[in-house]
């Protein structure tokens, strides 16, 4: 693990896993049955920036209609959470929506910002800093599905943390691996800790088909730039013209399913191993799951939290949760 430090005071901390981890875990994923990929490896630099493109597309609805529950129930949350908070964001990305709880804080003792793409982090934590003079600011690229801790603010540790997990991320695992998550943020947070958690709701599986396949073609880049990534940094010879995005929802298991598809039968090498694709034959890159708040509430008891409030918009599209560790 390495720590910098730059002129802002923003102390960044690398624990990202080295390239020989993503390298098995790829092997292990292209050669199962059916194929498969970790979403984590859709967030490069470049696919974290075309993921800010998706949340300004007309048909995706949860980034705009969460900072519009958000705006309404940070005063909410900031009364419960009290002064001298440290905020601790799961899946960083851009930092755009934590703004609106660090604005609603009394005294807020810093923020932990935590995402697997370190280069888009660190730029958002930049700009984070500057835009908030004296706020202590960590940025820890991770794995925060692994076991790590959270340093505390440099003033000295916080009253209590506030966890913030919002765009609905929750939905990329599947049932027992949330709880598996929420339960390490519960440790992460700490006896005293809190978590607003961010939640899409079940709908018309058209509306759910459009918001991950947009008209623009944003969320097929997105999908597709994993094929580039893969070339870049395994050395695989992927040709991304012959592999299409493919989103469906499935009703049986209340989520929605990104692939890319094979268009021809072929074969492509992968850090120096050959993979036989079948035309057709598809490469599952991520699911999204839609929850009930019932379902969404039984997670977070399941791992330990206790629900005490939940906001949602006037259609019932997303819901965001303040749970107590």
């Amino acid at each position: 693990m390495s720590q910098k430090t730059d002129a802002t005071g923003l102390r960044f901390f690398d624990m990202a896993p080295p390239v020989e981890d993503m390298k098995s875990a790829v092997l292990d994923g292209l050669t199962a049955t059916p194929k498969g990929l970790s979403p984590s490896l859709l967030y490069d630099q470049e696919g974290s920036r075309i993921f800010e493109a998706i949340c300004d597309q007309p048909e995706y609805y949860p980034t705009r209609t969460e900072i519009g529950i958000l705006r309404a129930a940070a005063p909410e949350i900031a009364a419960a959470a009290g002064p001298d908070v440290q905020v601790v964001e799961f899946g960083a990305g851009a930092l755009e929506k934590v703004g609106l709880l660090i604005d609603a804080l009394a005294r807020p003792a810093g923020i932990a910002a935590l995402d697997i793409s370190g280069d888009h982090l660190l730029a958002a934590a930049r700009d984070l800093a500057h835009a908030y003079p004296g706020l202590d600011v960590v940025a820890i690229a991770a794995d925060y599905h692994k076991d790590f801790d959270i340093p505390a603010p440099v003033a000295g540790p916080p009253r209590r943390r506030l966890g913030f997990f919002p765009g609905s991320t929750i939905g990329n695992f599947a049932p027992d691996a949330a709880v598996d998550f929420l339960t390490n943020a519960r440790r992460l947070l700490g006896r005293d800790g809190l978590m607003v958690l961010g939640v899409d709701l079940r709908k018309d599986p058209r509306i759910l088909e459009a918001a991950y396949d947009d008209a623009a073609g944003v969320t097929a880049a997105f999908n597709l730039n994993l094929l580039t990534r893969l070339n870049r940094d395994l050395g695989a010879d992927f040709e991304p013209g012959r592999f299409r995005h493919k989103a469906l929802y499935n009703q049986d298991l209340h989520r929605v399913e990104m692939h890319l598809e094979s268009l021809a039968d072929q074969r492509v090498q992968v850090a120096g191993q050959t993979i036989a694709f079948a035309a057709g034959e598809t490469i599952h890159t991520e699911n999204s799951h839609k929850h009930t708040i019932e379902t969404a509430q039984a997670l977070a008891a399941d791992a330990g939290f206790t629900p005490q409030r939940v906001w949602t918009d006037d259609q019932d599209r997303f819901s965001v949760h303040l749970l107590a560790a």
